[in-house]
């Protein structure tokens, strides 16, 4: 090869590197939840399982750490213990985990009676499900998990069931 081949072959390469730096920085960023989305969240009405009212204003100005799950879903449910174990490990870090039942009232108490968590559990039902989309979970599947930071921005998300490690990681780089 002559000079100016290796010279074309250098400049493609080097686009072709800065192109996959530039798509992999756009594509970490698709996954998480838009400010409107996260408004929504805070917006929302919940309730908990007994049909109280829960206040979400009271969860501005936290790490929140926020997993949509099912009591049908198996991985969802291997995770909780995981997840409960995590919020009283941080809880004084002013980080606070809450569960998005994608189920029926009556499903998610029966649950709970036999799985009970130490963070607040609230119902999404189907409603929920369209909400887990519009904050990055596209595929709709379960369990899916958000952080969003203490200023009220998504900073990760994991779709499927989380390590105890990754999410520990996650929760520390919120803070």
């Amino acid at each position: 090869m002559n000079r100016r081949q290796w010279i074309i072959i250098t400049l493609i390469s080097l686009l072709a590197l800065l192109a996959g730096v530039f798509s992999s920085h756009w594509i970490s960023k698709t996954g998480l939840a838009s400010d409107p989305a996260i408004k929504a969240f805070f917006a929302n009405p919940w309730q908990i399982p007994d049909g109280k009212s829960i206040k979400s204003e009271e969860w501005q100005g936290k790490v929140l750490v926020v997993n949509f799950w099912a009591s049908w879903c198996p991985p969802c449910v291997e995770e909780m213990p995981t997840l409960d174990l995590l919020q009283k490990e941080f809880l004084q870090q002013n980080v606070l985990f809450v569960g998005i039942g994608i189920d029926s009232p009556s499903n998610i108490r029966e649950f709970l009676n036999m799985t009970p968590v130490s963070y607040p559990i609230v119902i999404g039902g189907l409603e929920g499900s369209n909400l887990s989309k519009q904050m990055g979970n596209t595929s709709g599947a379960l369990p899916y998990t958000l952080i969003i930071n203490s200023k009220g921005q998504a900073v990760y998300s994991k779709l499927g069931k989380i390590s105890e490690d990754e999410l520990r990681k996650a929760i520390k780089s919120a803070i």
